[in-house]
């Protein structure tokens, strides 16, 4: 494994190797996640500082939660009518450009639901959208490598997005993330304008895009993908929620950290995404997808089996840090897997609407796991009970995998 993941070739190399297509999908999603590493991070200090409260923060988050699942299902259905998938992705950068320019001017607390909602639907039409890009324009590429590519260009995105909008609050200008988002948008719409990304299917395309499989079939083929998928990304969602509270609260024996080391301990998680993103990611795209949700959900359980730990020792903080590598390789390992595995169980007539599916894993996890884990910690009063929940859950979920149903890649 190890020689695997050092093959890397020089730069200029190893971009080549890629489809042009790829690569400016690659490079378009790198300005989106830039854009969105500021928004998503940032966005709920602005309006603490404001004088928002926690609830209503919490509100704008379900709005935006409502709106994006709506969206997403929306642009699920007209991908699998042959729509083709950079016109969503400008219609969501236009979107996203209106909700930028409500929330930089906001001081009202409609405003910000205004924005947070516009925010939502932008979010949910451009992930189908993004998503199904890749394997369409792969050509004879695999697609496990171009989900591999496109999720290292999303980590590296929102590492710089985060650190802009961080340098941003250290010079008390911290709205400019709304204008760094524009400035974002325009470049991912000017990407996917472009002649060579919008080549109009011909009519056997569009005989292949539409839908005549079964739904409900369809939702009990991608169950045990989207069961496994839901769990990850509330591990996703708790790194930005639920760790910090914990860290900050601290427990019995494990000292509170003041809230710049547990910022540096949430920066260091991001950094280790995008280290270990391309040279995992190219590793399993030579293994099978059962195998890469299986090395994903082990090391997500060994993550919160250290965190759940870290609660019971005086200098549990050495516990946090092996958590965070081994929680960081369980989640490069799902990002460009649980991709895969959903274009391998879909074919090509439903594959706009898995998409959706997917996606919505995301959404629904970054409503339900911060309110959960809030009250386990609010009710246990340290974050053993909520990691230990989580460790077993993952090793659990394991056998799940042998459930998992696939069709022939592409």
């Amino acid at each position: 494994m190890l020689s695997e993941l050092n093959s890397t070739p020089n730069p200029k190399g190893w971009w080549n190797q890629f489809p042009p297509k790829l690569r400016l999908i690659a490079r378009g999603r790198l300005f989106a996640s830039i854009g969105a590493g500021g928004v998503l991070y940032l966005s709920p200090l602005l309006f603490n500082e404001l004088g928002f409260s926690a609830s209503q923060i919490g509100s704008g988050i379900t709005i935006a939660a409502i709106s994006g699942t709506i969206s997403r299902l929306i642009t699920g259905l007209f991908l699998d009518k042959g729509v083709n998938c950079f016109i969503p992705l400008r219609i969501a950068g236009l979107f996203a450009i209106l909700a930028d320019l409500v929330l930089l001017n906001s001081n009202q607390f409609s405003e910000y639901l205004q924005g947070q909602f516009l925010l939502g639907a932008a979010a949910g039409i451009y992930w189908p959208s993004a998503e199904l890009s890749v394997p369409i324009h792969c050509e004879e590429y695999p697609s496990s490598k171009g989900f591999a590519l496109v999720r290292t260009a999303d980590a590296l995105g929102i590492t710089i997005g985060s650190i802009l909008g961080t340098l941003s609050s250290s010079f008390g200008i911290l709205r400019s993330i709304y204008l760094l988002d524009i400035l974002c948008m325009l470049f991912l719409i000017r990407i996917v304008s472009k002649k060579i990304l919008n080549v109009n299917y011909n009519k056997q395309d569009l005989l292949e895009y539409s839908f005549q499989g079964n739904r409900k079939n369809l939702i009990i083929k991608l169950f045990p993908i989207l069961i496994i998928s839901l769990f990850s990304t509330s591990i996703f969602a708790l790194l930005q929620s639920g760790l910090p509270l914990d860290l900050v609260q601290g427990s019995p024996l494990r000292p509170a950290l003041n809230e710049s080391i547990s910022g540096l301990i949430l920066s260091l998680q991001l950094g280790l995404i995008l280290l270990f993103q391309w040279p995992i990611g190219k590793y399993l795209s030579n293994k099978n997808v059962m195998y890469g949700l299986r090395l994903s959900l082990t090391f997500l359980g060994i993550g919160c089996l250290f965190l759940s730990l870290s609660s019971k020792l005086t200098h549990g903080i050495y516990l946090i840090i092996i958590a965070l590598i081994s929680i960081a390789i369980g989640l490069t390992s799902f990002l460009p897997t649980a991709t895969e595995g959903i274009v391998q169980a879909s074919s090509k007539s439903n594959r706009g609407i898995a998409m959706a599916l997917f996606s919505q894993c995301f959404g629904i996890s970054a409503v339900i796991a911060p309110i959960t884990a809030g009250k386990i910690l609010d009710h246990m009063g340290d974050g053993f009970t909520l990691w230990l929940s989580l460790a077993i859950i993952s090793f659990c979920l394991i056998p799940l995998n042998n459930n998992i149903n696939l069709m022939k890649s592409k």
